[in-house]
């Protein structure tokens, strides 16, 4: 045994975060942000809010500069920034990333790399271990190469996203792998995530929320799954519905102070974290357009401490039934979803509502009233949603509970 003066409190990283977070947040201090350092990609994903072809000039041009990064990466450091992500776009499509990153490294920052994996390259592999990132996220789109690259729209891109992940279990980095469900992908889910935990060994994770484009497109729409379809991926994988439930009964009884009720922005964006888009565009989140400060024309502590404290003042303008919603974290409604599906921040995304509902209903959560839901118990398409609820939790065919959902939705 030690002497007592050289023991050291040995924490996780949960118990770590949690302690600097309870600590920091009533301070305004912005925790953790992230950065997209280029909306160019190789892949054409048919679903993504963002991307832009490689060989775009302006984008390319557009972008911030390595020297103007490293001025950000400064000012956010001196601010209290410690969490950061880094996405895109690919960022590995721009040719200078791993010098940004280095920076970025070299001012202590924990940094999460998202990617798709298809430019790792063996040398970009090593560097990443000199270099350890806090976690690398890639998404894969298949268990064929014919799904991945039906999504992506570049044949070739499956062997090299498995390519890339291959160079960086070799080299042990802490990797996850995770995949958006759309209608292309859905059929090949469970062979995905079967693959990743048992072949591979390591998390896979998965989701169905997609959005439109950032110009307000429905095109990624297309390929969205239906609510319905959404809760039977749930209803398929006891610890998700575990998962579920305990999230739930975490946040259950909690209600919005007084104080913060006509707020527009419940959302921790603007108080502890933030974003900045490959222009440098800071906002309270990369999928809110518009409402942003040019960090070309003015330093981060003044986009945070004035623009981005005028922007998370704005109050409702009408009250709607997500204002009152205690469920509403069982689909991630928020004013930024609002705005790129309905093109009103304060109006409800239906789509969200229903698998809302759907959730609370069938893992038994309940549903408090929250004005005029048709949703609700009493609400014109309560019956059948639940319904569609018993449909499935039975385990009929899909037919049945396609005709369901959509009697609700005409």
């Amino acid at each position: 045994m030690g002497h007592p003066l050289f023991r050291l409190e040995i924490q996780n990283y949960e118990d770590w975060s949690l302690k600097v977070h309870q600590k920091l947040v009533p301070q305004r201090v912005p925790l953790g942000g992230s950065i997209e350092v280029t909306w160019r990609c190789p892949n054409k994903c048919v679903h993504c809010y963002n991307n832009l072809p490689m060989n775009d000039k302006d984008a390319r041009c557009s972008e911030l500069t390595y020297k103007e990064h490293c001025r950000i990466l400064d000012e956010i450091t001196e601010a209290g920034c410690l969490w950061l992500l880094y996405t895109g776009g690919e960022i590995f499509a721009r040719k200078d990333f791993l010098d940004i990153y280095t920076y970025a490294k070299k001012k202590g920052l924990l940094i999460s790399l998202f990617t798709n994996g298809t430019l790792i390259t063996p040398e970009i592999a090593d560097y990443l271990v000199q270099w350890r990132p806090f976690s690398i996220e890639i998404t894969l789109y298949g268990q064929t190469k014919e799904t991945h690259d039906k999504i992506t729209g570049i044949p070739g891109s499956f062997k090299k996203c498995l390519n890339g992940v291959q160079l960086l279990l070799e080299r042990n980095l802490p990797l996850t792998l995770k995949t958006v469900v759309l209608t292309l992908n859905k059929h090949e889910l469970w062979e995905m995530k079967s693959f990743v935990e048992k072949e591979l060994g390591i998390e896979f994770r998965f989701d169905a929320m997609i959005s439109p484009r950032l110009d307000c497109s429905h095109s990624p729409l297309a390929v969205r799954l239906k609510p319905h379809e959404v809760l039977e991926l749930d209803l398929q994988d006891l610890k998700r519905v575990e998962e579920w439930k305990k999230f739930a009964k975490d946040l259950s009884g909690y209600v919005i102070p007084p104080e913060q009720k006509d707020k527009l922005y419940q959302c921790g964006g603007g108080d502890v974290s933030f974003a900045i888009d490959p222009s440098g565009r800071l906002s309270i989140c990369n999928f809110l357009p518009g409402n942003t400060w040019d960090l070309r024309k003015g330093s981060f502590q003044k986009g945070w401490e004035n623009f981005l404290l005028e922007v998370k003042s704005k109050t409702i303008t009408r009250h709607t039934k997500y204002v009152d919603c205690e469920i509403v974290a069982m689909c991630g409604m928020c004013p930024a979803n609002g705005e790129l599906e309905n093109g009103d921040a304060e109006e409800p995304v239906d789509f969200l509502c229903q698998v809302a509902h759907l959730r609370a209903y069938a893992f038994d959560i309940p549903v408090p009233s929250h004005g005029d839901c048709e949703y609700c118990e009493g609400g014109k398409d309560f019956r059948k949603l639940m319904q569609s609820v018993e449909a499935l939790h039975q385990g009929k065919n899909s037919t049945g509970s396609n005709q369901l959902l959509t009697n609700i939705c005409t």
